[in-house]
């Protein structure tokens, strides 16, 4: 009996830290994640940044993978090395950005591998960088350059002459509009309840 309760604990486990089937389809993801559409609802009426912008950075930050780090360097293109950064978790949020985020939010014990303060989070920094920028809430493009380059770096136009940087950017804003297309297809059967869902 006891080895059973903890496979079947294993399995709920692993089932809650894979990332959804289709990462390309927002309507499918929160179909998967019902709990997720609920945090990404909760964090835009918190801070006034859209659900496909939130979801659309977390795709390109993580790929929707809860333990996400950067790949290490390589050293003599053989050994690994270093992390370039200690950036972790579905937001990709640095050590120090992550405690300022707590600390301005009030959220103590968030932790950067849970969906629902990762979704709070970008959206948190988002509307800092609405408000110290004067950047469109819902311009992922412009929204993602503050968010890779720090609002700082945003006002210096540090972004300029990275070209890779301006095509990922511009990934992140297409991303976006997909998924605030697919999301107008579906929001409303995804607000109902179960017994709603039942029913109709």
């Amino acid at each position: 009996m006891r080895s059973f309760t903890s496979l079947a604990l294993l399995l709920l486990l692993s089932a809650c830290a894979s990332t959804p089937s289709n990462t390309s389809n927002v309507c499918s993801m929160f179909e998967e994640r019902r709990s997720w559409f609920s945090a990404a609802q909760k964090a835009e009426q918190r801070w006034n940044i859209p659900v496909p912008v939130t979801m659309a950075f977390i795709n390109q930050e993580s790929g929707f993978r809860a333990r996400a780090k950067p790949a290490r360097t390589r050293i003599l293109w053989i050994f690994p090395g270093p992390r370039p950064s200690n950036a972790y978790g579905y937001a990709q949020a640095l050590d120090s950005t992550w405690t300022e985020y707590k600390n301005a939010a009030g959220s103590w014990s968030a932790s950067r591998s849970n969906f629902a303060d990762a979704v709070d989070f970008v959206a948190w920094y988002n509307h800092n960088s609405v408000q110290a920028n004067g950047i469109a809430r819902n311009d992922a493009y412009n929204l993602y350059l503050a968010y890779h380059e720090g609002n700082g770096g945003f006002r210096r136009r540090s972004y300029e002459g990275k070209g890779w940087l301006l095509d990922v950017a511009r990934n992140v804003q297409n991303t976006a509009k997909r998924y605030e297309t697919q999301l107008q297809g579906c929001e409303q059967e995804l607000g109902r309840n179960w017994l709603q869902r039942l029913l109709f």
